[in-house]
């Protein structure tokens, strides 16, 4: 046993009770999976990670099921049981986790009640829909003893890079960037509308109606970019490089927030900006994520998906990969993830290791949510038009007027949802 394994051993047994050493290894870990959009590469990753049973898959949609069911069945030699609500498998007492992939308004009570059935969590970014829920989640994660892992993969994908920041391969990191571009169409010519089939009163689940908004045009994708549901991009791809940047930069929360944009690419009824800059100070250092959700910018190409300028060059990142750049910008050398071509197995296996007690999580909850909280902040000051002021050992507003204070958390939930970290 190396030093690094004892002392990540050690930390993670202080965190929840664990299998005894020598099960451990024998034990297989069984799982079930909700929602099969984005939970399909969950199912992907876990296929391919030994001593592992899927046992349940959840979804709304009954063709998504379907063919979620098939995969696995074709795979696995234990069958598994599919099933329309989630909560019905929860009292199982064999289940040891239960993967999240829904939509970003049910992360957070959906992992609650994971949790307090005794589960293991393993969650999609950003892991809560409003920063109250965000505190919600760490706090049951700790309440319940259950570990909880964000699905922010780069947290696995990008630790020797990190590793290297951290080492002073370019000196000391004053600022970082991070980009994302893409080509989204108007959210009226997005996508088909769901399916006739799919339980729409499920799909809703603790969220209550939002008056003249049809949901069966966005259930499958196009609530991202409507408030009472989503987060915009912000939160649907900032939060990874995000997360990349305040760990490279090495803090928690920012002392200023802003987050300039708007809708420029077509008149629709999307909510959420498809262009914009989110701003970070933090103090000593900041960041910044520059956004283009409409237009690929192909005649731009930054160095890297996160890049990071010390006193002594820049570092460019990738998923799996990284270059350093001198100060006059000549390339110096170049770097390769241990993880690079792995996909979701790495980071997934990550917390298949940590129930098994051989592993600390790479993306701990509490840690997550800090970055996640970076997209809420952001969020706020783009929907109230304002410099954003923070703690930065915590993460609450300074300068809250009664506008902010009501994107701090959901006004209600849906009758007869209880959504609480009890």
């Amino acid at each position: 046993m190396n030093r690094r394994y004892f002392f990540q051993a050690a930390a993670a047994a202080a965190v929840t009770p664990r299998l005894h050493a020598a099960d451990a290894a024998a034990k297989k870990i069984k799982v079930a999976v909700v929602a099969l959009g984005r939970g399909m590469g969950h199912v992907q990753a876990l296929l391919k990670i030994p001593n592992v049973e899927i046992k349940y898959l959840a979804e709304v949609d009954p063709k998504r099921l379907e063919s979620g069911l098939k995969v696995v069945n074709d795979q696995q030699p234990v069958s598994c049981h599919g099933v329309k609500d989630f909560r019905t498998f929860l009292d199982d007492k064999e289940l040891d986790a239960v993967f999240i992939a829904t939509p970003n308004y049910w992360h957070t009570p959906a992992a609650l009640l994971a949790m307090q059935a005794g589960k293991h969590v393993y969650v999609e970014k950003p892991g809560s829909q409003n920063p109250k829920e965000a505190e919600m989640i760490v706090e049951a994660s700790k309440r319940h003893g259950r570990l909880v892992q964000m699905g922010n993969q780069r947290r696995t994908w990008m630790k020797d890079a990190m590793e290297a920041l951290h080492g002073g391969i370019v000196g000391t990191a004053r600022f970082g960037r991070a980009f994302y571009y893409n080509t989204r169409k108007s959210v009226a010519t997005n996508e088909k509308p769901a399916p006739a089939d799919l339980d729409f009163d499920l799909w809703q689940g603790p969220v209550p109606n939002e008056p003249g908004r049809d949901i069966k045009k966005i259930a499958h994708y196009d609530w991202h970019w409507f408030w009472h549901w989503g987060n915009g991009e912000l939160g649907n791809n900032g939060i990874h490089s995000l997360d990349i940047l305040r760990w490279g930069l090495k803090v928690d929360y920012p002392t200023k927030v802003t987050y300039n944009g708007g809708r420029y690419f077509y008149d629709d009824a999307q909510e959420t900006p498809d262009t914009g800059t989110a701003v970070y100070d933090c103090g000593d250092v900041g960041f910044e994520w520059v956004q283009s959700s409409s237009h690929p910018r192909a005649a731009e190409k930054p160095l890297g998906e996160v890049l990071f300028y010390g006193d002594q060059g820049t570092l460019s990142v990738g998923r799996d990969n990284w270059t350093i750049y001198d100060m006059k910008g000549a390339e110096v050398s170049k770097g390769v993830a241990s993880t690079k071509g792995t996909g979701d197995v790495s980071h997934i296996g990550n917390f298949i290791e940590a129930i098994r007690g051989n592993a600390k999580l790479n993306s701990p909850i509490d840690e997550g949510q800090k970055s996640t909280m970076l997209c809420h902040l952001g969020n706020i000051a783009y929907r109230t038009n304002t410099v954003v002021q923070c703690d930065p050992k915590t993460g609450k507003m300074l300068n809250a007027t009664a506008d902010m204070e009501k994107l701090w958390a959901r006004p209600s939930y849906r009758d007869g949802w209880k959504v609480s970290v009890e």
